[in-house]
């Protein structure tokens, strides 16, 4: 047992997976980037439970990205892992990437460009889910941007408490550069870095798979997350699907719309929902073919319990102490990869007045609604 969770096992990032029947590294195609990490650790950090049955069932293989600070083990343990692999549509792997996606952000998408196309080429050739926390989003958003090849191996990308436009908040980890050291992957989500920047410019803003982006206005991480200034809402211009859910819109006054944090969103009812319709449908949730009225009357997904809800809580306090104590800290953001350096940065980020709200409050009110459900029911 680990912190609560089922095995220790779950966090490796040492794991056997087989060759895959086509060659994937050093490139599918032509037109991806160069990876900067050795196929060996990209492919051993892929966790396959020993049940996963690559596709054979007609489930959709979903692939779980976690965010700053976690294993995928630890993150999606206790909500999305669990969900999924009770399901009757989806197969979960995750990924355990060294450094607890601490590390510069560039390199944890190299592990998840990887693992899109490990997973989708040892399932026979069926395309995969990514469901992604956080930091995960990010890392998805760039792989899917700089490896082509992925997008078409990906039936859709759902997206939990993301920071595509970064987030103030960083800087209380990183306030000046050349002043303080920090984290790389905290440096590359402030909302002024050049790895935000590079991301978004050129279409990086806008979905290149159907992407359902799930997120609270009450986030103690993220901010903005409030109307089209939200660091998680998604354009799409490519036409490819998109559903943008803030919750407290969504579900207006009603127990699935109140106060989230940014951990809560992954044991969300409404994100569940609109999670299982997208998967199952292989594009962006809808609200139209969801029971609003059933599932916004919960806070917790079905088959959650209270210490799932609790133990999901609970990743706030270890991410930030993986933060905190990761080696080395740069100064600065450092460069970003040489296959950017000639692309044309054409994003200017927002200026948006963030409204006061007490953090504390938003995980004690959580907990307690939590536990007012379970009593109701």
């Amino acid at each position: 047992m680990v912190f609560g969770f089922n095995s220790i096992n779950v966090n490796s990032s040492q794991n056997k997976n087989p060759d895959p029947s086509v060659a994937i590294y050093p490139a599918l195609h032509a037109s991806d980037a160069p990876y900067s990490i050795q196929e060996q650790p990209l492919r051993s950090a892929i966790f396959v439970p020993a049940d996963f049955n690559h596709g054979t069932d007609g489930k959709t293989p979903v692939i779980l990205v976690p965010g700053t600070g976690s294993y995928g083990g630890e993150a999606f343990d206790h909500n999305f892992a669990k969900l999924l692999r009770a399901s009757t549509f989806g197969d979960p792997v995750w990924l355990n990437i060294p450094g607890r996606m601490c590390d510069e952000a560039p390199k944890n998408a190299e592990h998840v460009a990887y693992a899109i196309n490990y997973i989708a080429a040892v399932c026979g050739g069926k395309k995969v889910a990514v469901v992604a926390w956080s930091q995960g989003n990010l890392s998805t958003q760039w792989a899917l941007k700089y490896w082509p090849s992925t997008r078409a191996q990906v039936s859709n990308f759902v997206c939990l408490s993301a920071d595509f436009k970064g987030t103030v908040q960083a800087w209380g980890l990183t306030p000046l550069q050349g002043a303080v050291p920090g984290t790389p992957a905290v440096w590359n989500q402030t909302m002024n870095s050049n790895f935000i920047a590079t991301l978004r410019s050129n279409g990086g803003d806008s979905a290149y798979v159907p992407t359902t982006s799930i997120y609270s206005a009450t986030d103690e991480v993220v901010q903005p997350q409030f109307g089209s200034h939200a660091s998680a809402y998604m354009k799409d211009e490519r036409k490819v699907g998109v559903t943008n859910c803030e919750l407290q819109v969504a579900a207006f006054m009603k127990p699935a719309g109140l106060a989230y944090s940014h951990e809560g969103v992954m044991y969300s009812s409404l994100a569940w929902a609109l999670a299982e319709d997208a998967i199952k449908n292989g594009g962006p949730g809808s609200y139209e073919r969801i029971n609003m009225a059933s599932v916004c009357m919960h806070r917790k997904a079905p088959g959650l319990s209270l210490l799932d809800a609790t133990q999901t809580q609970a990743l706030s306090g270890w991410c930030l102490k993986s933060i905190l104590l990761f080696t080395p800290k740069p100064w600065r953001e450092l460069a970003l990869p040489l296959y950017v350096a000639s692309e044309k940065i054409n994003y200017v980020a927002e200026e948006v007045v963030i409204p006061a709200k007490p953090v504390v409050s938003v995980v004690e009110t959580e907990i307690v609604e939590a536990e007012v459900e379970v009593v109701a029911n």
